[in-house]
């Protein structure tokens, strides 16, 4: 059966180019009988003979079914088994889809006025590497109703700190606050909302949205259409700017999405406005509330008790603190960028947020007070063994405290001498250093290693006799050279 434009095809090429049956077939692929035949036949669809169903003396009852309740297809097939039926569910849903179609849901446009209202939403993307594990990668989004005007900042978490310091960072890019913000039911911002109820808001979300004196506004449940404007953002983030970019580290992210935001998202020319969101911008940004003197900390906050090695554990990690709160209590305040911890009102320790799993994470000046106690530990053990070694060793140690020439420096040097030289060697170094007054690890040092220096073997004396002595000739001396002629002497040469 051939379409009802391949008719008109054939029948142009016969009346209008003169072509024949077997020209037309061999241009369109058809058989030239096929071609023929429809040369002298008009178009007709072919008829189709209705097969009858395993449904048909069923339908007059779904039918009255239908009217009373507006069952599922599921509830109509029960009905039907008791009824005798022997089909399956998809016949079902076939004949009730025909005879109750459904129909799409009209939406109508948004518009707000200047500084009437905010959207915000999530986005999530793909997997990142993110110190030792991988992570979802999220970004939240605010829209300016009016203008159009957006902000993005990526993060690796939901938490209420990240949502709350975005919103804050959200009003300091657009320079002041709108007087609604509109989210979804997500729990940092909704506890609870029944179908036909009122919301039941967050009340750290409250307290947030009185501090910037804006009005929270939920959308009912199932109902995303109502902040359609950052639905759009959202995917406009995704397909304009991370669809295809390269994503191998997080800290890159923010600065180049700022970039964007100012050469590209809020330049362009926006597909419901036809304007630009900067230039509806200038005249949004009037009508927005002024910002707070002081900025909201948005800071999760929770009691934290601190371990033996003075560490807290916190979202699979674990961060030091003074080693003097080992085994106390300690208030951890958690932004999206770092982890302070307070005594009262005292900060004790501030870190750098870690994102990986089972990481450890110190400052060495919090372990100090540990290591020095354990070194003063030693040393205590160290000069007990020196004073162990003999009975002159108590003596030496006395003048070095005596003389203040630190005398753990000096008996941690002694007592590494030990191990290169035997004990009888260091005693008698020490005896001889008191014997000479000279208290200094040095001079026993010294002494040691001279006692191990090999010394030149002695060659043999030889001695002379008093008859070799006699039998001695010795040239007499030249005398001559003292002898100066007086006028060959010239003035200078004259002496008093």
């Amino acid at each position: 059966m051939i379409s009802y434009e391949q008719w008109q095809q054939i029948r142009e090429q016969a009346t209008v180019h003169k072509l024949s049956a077997a020209q037309i077939a061999k241009q369109m692929q058809l058989t030239p009988r096929t071609v023929r035949y429809w040369l002298q036949e008009p178009y007709r669809l072919r008829k189709r003979s209705a097969r009858p169903s395993r449904l048909d003396p069923f339908k007059g009852r779904i039918m009255g079914w239908l009217n009373q309740y507006p069952y599922s297809a599921v509830q109509i097939l029960e009905r039907l088994r008791q009824e005798g039926f022997t089909g399956g569910i998809t016949i079902v849903k076939d004949y009730i889809q025909q005879i109750r179609p459904r129909h799409k849901e009209a939406f109508l446009t948004l518009s707000f006025q200047p500084g009437e209202c905010a959207q915000v939403d999530w986005g999530s993307w793909e997997m990142i590497d993110v110190d030792n594990v991988t992570r979802r990668l999220h970004f939240f989004a605010m829209v300016l109703g009016y203008s159009r005007m957006l902000y993005v900042e990526f993060s690796l978490s939901q938490s209420q700190e990240h949502f709350l310091c975005a919103h804050r960072n959200a009003f300091e890019f657009f320079g002041g606050v709108p007087q609604n913000v509109m989210v979804d039911n997500c729990k940092t911002a909704v506890l609870s909302h029944a179908f036909g109820m009122p919301p039941e808001f967050n009340p750290r979300y409250i307290d947030f949205a009185r501090h910037y004196g804006f009005e929270i506004k939920a959308c009912n449940v199932r109902k995303a259409n109502e902040k359609g404007i950052v639905e759009s953002a959202v995917g406009y983030v995704k397909g304009n700017f991370l669809k295809g970019r390269p994503i191998t580290t997080f800290a890159p992210l923010q600065p180049a999405v700022r970039i964007w935001l100012d050469h590209t998202a809020n330049v362009r020319i926006h597909a419901r406005t036809r304007k630009q969101p900067f230039d509806l911008f200038v005249a949004e940004q009037t009508a927005l509330k002024p910002l707070p003197v002081h900025p909201y900390d948005c800071a999760s906050i929770r009691s934290v008790r601190v371990d033996r090695q003075f560490r807290v554990h916190f979202d699979g990690n674990r961060y030091s603190v003074p080693a003097k709160h080992a085994g106390g209590k300690l208030l951890l305040k958690a932004y999206p960028d770092s982890i302070r911890l307070y005594q009262g009102e005292a900060l004790v320790a501030e870190h750098d947020r870690r994102y990986g799993r089972g990481l450890d994470i110190e400052d060495i000046q919090h372990a100090k007070p540990v290591i020095e106690r354990k070194r003063r530990a030693q040393d205590r053990i160290l000069v007990q063994h020196f004073l162990e070694l003999s009975p002159s060793a108590k003596t030496f140690y006395s003048e070095l405290n005596r003389r203040q020439l630190q005398p753990i420096l000096h008996v941690r040097r002694i007592m590494a001498l030990v191990d290169v030289y035997s004990y009888d060697e260091v005693r008698r170094a020490i005896d001889d250093a008191i014997e000479f007054r000279a208290f200094a690890s040095e001079y026993i040092a010294h002494l040691l290693e001279q006692r191990r220096r090999k010394r030149p073997e002695p060659g043999p004396l030889h001695l002379a006799h008093k008859q070799d002595l006699l039998e001695m000739r010795i040239p007499e001396p030249d005398l001559s050279i003292y002898e100066i002629d007086p006028e060959t002497q010239t003035e200078g040469e004259h002496h008093d």
